[in-house]
């Protein structure tokens, strides 16, 4: 039985092949997934087909390249502003059968084709990174929503923290509750939407796409400018003569102008600071407090904390303090009694306007959502007779990989892994099956000379002209994104 057909039975139920589940469905109700239905005896896809227009700026106005999708009622496609995505386009899985939409068109004089599916993936899962120098949670702890396991932990990096969530193991290899789980918070985090996480040992944290994150209950505002460190590099020329000291404070890394390569080029005399924590190289200073959600991303509420005494032999009444976190966020201003302990006064103009140059240099703190899957299985065989050949075809770059539309990163090495940024898919353009697995579209799209090199399914192919559904809705462009079937140089391999 080809997909889109379904199985009668004697009570009007209808049976859906789209994947393993095979529901049976009801008169007027939709399958488990729903993405499938039962509309007077027949299967239905419930989402339209989409298909994508290229649009263009024309007096700084983003314009359809060529007619409105208001304007398009089933006529011939213009093959140079229409390409064919995946999404609602059904699918090849669990069995063999070709591909749902092999396209070809004819693009800059050259005749291309473009094979669509909605994969479906038990392999994949979603990449978050995490503007903030909050400290989430240990490396390599369990991220968990609704108490059920669903990823973890990964590095830290340069201003952000990375979590990765869902893979096979947390879909299939746990309970059911935890596939469910799993499985609803990718869907919910790819299609854009805020999910709430818990990191064990650490944080409370409201996830959602190009949005800032909320932690523990704050949303965050700014990621950092640099480390302490580079701080003092960009900013120490604008602190000379307006105070003697400036720490910035750190977890990774602890910036102290006075000792600093900055500070010594500007012939800023040492000023007898001690520092807790690790001496890396003059100026830097690792480990001074443990990480947390507070100054700088450590555990200190006060940053007096991190100092030692001050060196009698350097250090003098009256000589003046800034520390500052990385986000300018925390900030305090301090004068040396006469016991040579540091006292907080009031921020003087001069360094007020240094805090907020800091601010200003600070990117909006956002979330961003990367859907990550293996391309395999089913979904190359609906696209050649011999599958190893779309991989290789996909390496030696002969065939563009897209995804909804969007560009996506194919991962080197062996098979077809990629991601995609969920923020450059039109709205609501993945989907989920009860196995549990995610429903994501893939399109791969290369010269018609090539598809048929490599085996494709030839008798399948069908020009865009011919396409003349209705029932399919047009999408514009996401604005930034280029156009997939663009022309580009092809590699081969010598």
């Amino acid at each position: 039985m080809s997909h889109g057909q379904a199985e009668s039975e004697a009570d009007d139920k209808v049976r859906c092949d789209a994947c393993p589940v095979t529901c049976y469905i009801r008169p007027g109700m939709a399958g488990a997934c729903d993405r499938y239905a039962n509309r007077e005896g027949k299967l239905v896809r419930v989402d339209p087909h989409v298909l994508l227009e290229r649009t263009v700026e024309r007096g700084g106005a983003v314009v359809p390249f060529s007619r409105s999708a208001a304007e398009w009622s089933g006529a011939v496609l213009p093959e140079d502003s229409v390409f064919v995505t995946a999404i609602g386009a059904g699918t090849t899985y669990p069995d063999y059968k070709p591909a749902p939409f092999i396209v070809s068109s004819e693009v800059a004089g050259v005749d291309i084709v473009t094979v669509v599916t909605e994969g479906i993936f038990s392999y994949c899962g979603v990449k978050v990174k995490v503007d903030t120098d909050r400290y989430l949670g240990p490396e390599q702890a369990t991220v968990r929503a609704e108490g059920e396991a669903v990823g973890h932990v990964t590095t830290g990096e340069y201003g952000s923290q990375m979590l990765s969530l869902g893979g096979v193991h947390h879909l299939t290899g746990g309970s059911k509750k935890e596939g469910r789980v799993t499985c609803e918070a990718l869907l919910q985090l790819s299609n854009g939407a805020p999910v709430e996480l818990a990191v064990d040992g650490g944080v409370t944290i409201a996830v959602e796409a190009g949005a800032a994150p909320i932690i523990n209950g704050v949303r965050e505002e700014r990621m950092r400018v640099g480390c302490g460190s580079a701080t003092i590099g960009m900013f120490a020329k604008q602190w000379l003569g307006h105070v003697d000291e400036v720490i910035v404070v750190d977890d990774h890394i602890t910036g102290v102008l006075s000792e600093h390569q900055a500070g010594k080029v500007l012939d800023i005399p040492p000023t007898g600071v001690k520092m807790k924590g690790r001496r890396s190289t003059p100026g830097r200073y690792f480990q001074v407090a443990e990480p947390g959600t507070g100054w700088g991303g450590t555990n200190v509420s006060d940053p007096l904390s991190i100092l030692g005494p001050f060196n009698p032999q350097e250090a003098r009444p009256g000589l003046t303090m800034l520390m500052v976190s990385t986000t300018g966020e925390h900030f305090g201003f301090y004068r040396l009694d006469e016991a040579l302990r540091p006292v907080e006064t009031e921020l003087p103009e001069a360094l007020r306007l240094s805090v907020e140059r800091i601010q200003e240099n600070c990117e909006p703190a956002l979330c961003t959502v990367l859907f990550m899957g293996g391309a395999g299985g089913s979904l190359r065989a609906g696209v050649t007779e011999n599958p190893v050949r779309l991989t290789r075809s996909v390496k030696d770059a002969l065939t563009r990989v897209t995804c909804g539309g969007a560009p996506a990163y194919v991962w080197p090495g062996g098979g077809i892994t990629f991601m995609v940024d969920v923020t450059r898919l039109p709205a609501n353009s993945f989907g989920y099956v009860p196995t549990p697995a995610l429903v994501a579209p893939i399109e791969f799209t290369m010269r018609l000379s090539d598809y048929a090199a490599l085996g494709g399914h030839m008798d399948h192919v069908r020009p865009l002209s011919a396409l003349t559904d209705g029932a399919a809705r047009h999408v514009r462009q996401i604005d930034g994104n280029p156009w997939p079937v663009e022309p580009r140089q092809q590699r081969r391999k010598a």
